[in-house]
């Protein structure tokens, strides 16, 4: 089971460079904006991940009663998966889901 390690920060996105602000309810993960995270955590919050590559939105998925971002990294290829956040771009996951194959 994976641990969770509650890591609330702020930063500057390195896709889009906009400053994202703590998500102030859970750990932020993932770029409001353009949806772009950065492949740090083995588990969720813990930053021990050595890759450091851009984790690039591909997909969204249903899951339990929201949905989830499915990453690529653009360093190493793992696949990744967060739930999307409440200050998410809506217009960003719609235009994302309908790329869905």
């Amino acid at each position: 089971m994976k641990r969770f390690n509650m890591l609330d920060e702020e930063f500057i996105c390195e896709n889009c460079n906009k400053k994202v602000e703590k998500l102030n309810y859970s750990s932020r993960d993932h770029c409001p904006y353009c949806l772009y995270s950065k492949h740090v955590d083995i588990n969720p919050g813990d930053r021990a991940n050595n890759c450091k590559g851009l984790l690039k939105p591909i997909e969204i998925e249903k899951f339990k009663d929201t949905y989830k971002i499915i990453y690529k990294c653009m360093k190493c290829g793992e696949i990744h998966k967060n739930i999307i956040a409440s200050d998410d771009d809506m217009d960003v996951i719609i235009n994302l889901s309908a790329n869905k194959k």
